[in-house]
């Protein structure tokens, strides 16, 4: 869900994806999804796209520390052409932190610290799956680099396809996945 509501033009709808994206501490995500991933899809450049050959569990630190490394030097870079420090609440990435720490906060105070266990649990469990996910998408597949350095336009042979009823119904209509970025 927060995938999708993160690719929305409703700011209301992106706010909700930050919010879904809280609860996981993975607020990073709608970042470099939306401004790392889709311009570096199926190259050596993504983090988030599985090289051919790389298992799940060689694939998941890889894109998680890369995410957020990514996220990070996103923002910095944003944030440095508006001429303004990185280190300050207008960072995407700070914001989501910080839109974690507030919702864990609220959660424990209400529930007490006996939630603890739990809700690291259901993030790791909720980032574990975004980045499953992200790697079945594009699994060993690459874009070419052209002459002048560029890597080719995106089209559909850059994404995996699953048209099945259940990937319909758990992944939210992502089974064309190649629609998404072509």
């Amino acid at each position: 869900t927060a995938h999708e509501l993160g690719h929305k033009k409703d700011s209301l709808e992106r706010w909700l994806s930050k919010i879904t994206l809280a609860q996981t501490w993975y607020g990073h995500f709608y970042i470099e999804h939306n401004r790392g991933h889709h311009v570096r899809v199926a190259t050596p450049e993504d983090p988030a796209s599985a090289r051919f050959g790389e298992t799940l569990w060689e694939f998941l630190p890889r894109s998680i520390w890369g995410s957020l490394r990514s996220s990070w030097r996103l923002e910095e870079r944003r944030l440095r052409r508006l001429q303004k420090d990185p280190w300050r609440l207008s960072n995407d990435v700070l914001n989501a932190w910080l839109m974690s720490a507030v919702l864990w906060s609220v959660l424990i105070a209400v529930f007490g610290p006996a939630v603890i266990p739990f809700m690291i649990i259901q993030a790791v469990f909720g980032f574990t799956l975004l980045e499953t996910v992200n790697y079945l998408e594009h699994y060993g597949l690459l874009r070419q680099q052209t002459d002048n350095g560029r890597y080719e336009r995106c089209t559909s042979e850059h994404s995996w396809n699953s048209d099945h009823l259940v990937t319909n119904l758990f992944l939210y209509h992502l089974q064309r996945h190649s629609d998404h970025h072509a």
